[in-house]
């Protein structure tokens, strides 16, 4: 029996409301990666990148929310199926550190943010340890009363982002500073697999909260709005300051522009939001890892280690590590989605688990082989799709197919024999 009438009617979502709680997730690491990829291209250049760039994702977030919504399953119930019940524990982890990446990198903003907020309008220098502890705080606080208070934060914290991002839009449009000549090489799919990378482990967990969606037109909808309008937006916003400055981060882009005060608003304000997602879906996945520690613990854990990493100098790991979960994290969606439409049109049945074997080789084959293959486009060792992250999905999702299909012939072929 499927485990999709796990999740009551009165539970679950609208499109809307999920789409207001990715935004809220995604709008930090959209402004780090925004920024960067600005200040590296022309505004037209990025245009087309973002467009790219957003339109396999929102590929990718319909898929993956249908997915969530099927199962009524979050990621880490959902990989069980391709990878085996154990064999899932070591993409679990994958998932865990790509979080807690996420997590180290929002606190290291968040302080940064607030530390410029404060010297700069009420000439108040405080130690980078403390605010970031302050934060962390915050974003605990945020995630330990589940879902719901995750909605709410995210409800009335995201009007008031939009709302600065349209201000700094103003300013750098109508600003007299002229536009900085680009001198980077960095290639249109090294480009598009910065934006995919930016939020891809936020996309290969969306069925986090697609099994919290009404139906599957609510899936969609939640979809479209993030990664299709919202995302691509926001992103072309978010780069338009770096592109006319050079400058790598917002806040250097702004100081240049005129001020840094709606900036530094800004970052605070997405970096609540967006930690407080990172922590609970963080909490998630280490839940299944550590079952013997309740999920407050799990959070707490994590806020304290997020305070010792993100009071580091970590923004310099940044584009390494877009790249690394662009190339890495594809092929685990890959191998799910591919799993879902050759195996799981009927749901998902918790008693074929017991049948399965508890780790699946030739699944962890296909991953590392989307891998291997994602790392080799991206250095230009040679070609395919030229977007290096779309390359890792689709050959890994193209060889859990390939071994599925085999699987099923030695399958028959024993028991013919038998």
């Amino acid at each position: 029996m499927s485990s999709r009438n796990n999740t009551e009617q009165s539970d679950t979502a609208s499109g809307v409301q999920i789409a207001i709680i990715l935004l809220g997730i995604l709008v930090t690491p959209l402004l780090l990666a925004s920024s960067n990829l600005g200040s590296q291209l022309t505004l037209g250049s990025a245009a087309l990148v973002i467009a790219v760039g957003s339109l396999i994702l929102t590929v990718l977030a319909v898929i993956n929310i249908i997915i969530g919504e099927k199962a009524r399953l979050p990621t880490y119930g959902i990989v069980k199926y391709s990878f085996g019940s154990k064999g899932a524990n070591a993409i679990n982890v994958i998932m865990a550190i790509s979080l807690f990446g996420w997590i180290a990198v929002t606190a290291n903003m968040f302080g940064n943010s607030l530390q410029n907020l404060l010297i700069t309008q009420f000439q108040l220098d405080l130690p980078f340890p403390l605010i970031v502890a302050f934060g962390c705080v915050i974003f605990v606080a945020s995630t330990a009363f589940g879902f719901e208070a995750l909605g709410k934060v995210s409800k009335f914290a995201v009007p008031i982002i939009v709302l600065l991002m349209l201000v700094i839009l103003y300013m750098s449009l109508t600003s007299s500073v002229a536009v900085v000549e680009k001198v980077s090489t960095l290639s249109f799919g090294a480009a598009v697999s910065s934006v995919v990378g930016t939020i891809i482990v936020l996309v290969a967990t969306s069925p986090d909260f697609g099994s919290f969606v009404r139906n599957r037109k609510h899936a969609i909808m939640a979809a479209v709005l993030t990664f299709g309008v919202a995302y691509p937006v926001l992103f072309l916003i978010g780069a338009i300051p770096g592109s006319i400055t050079s400058e790598d981060s917002l806040l250097s882009a702004m100081a240049i522009i005129g001020t840094t005060l709606p900036a530094a608003i800004l970052l605070v304000f997405a970096c609540i939001t967006g930690n407080a997602g990172n922590m609970f879906q963080g909490t998630l996945v280490l839940s299944t890892l550590f079952t013997k520690f309740p999920k407050w613990q799990i959070t707490v854990t994590l806020g304290i280690l997020a305070v010792i990493v993100g009071s580091m100098d970590i923004l310099t790991w940044f584009i390494p590590f877009l790249l690394f979960l662009g190339i890495a994290t594809p092929p685990i969606a890959g191998i799910y989605i591919a799993d879902f439409f050759i195996n799981r049109q009927d749901g998902y049945d918790e008693a074929s688990l017991e049948k399965d074997p508890a780790i699946k080789p030739l699944t962890f084959v296909a991953w590392v082989v989307g891998s291997f293959i994602g790392f080799c486009t991206v250095n230009g060792w040679f070609t395919l799709s030229g977007i290096p992250s779309l390359d890792s999905l689709l050959i890994a999702s193209i060889g859990y197919f390939i071994f599925t299909k085999m699987g099923s012939k030695t399958s028959q072929k024993t028991n013919s024999n038998a």
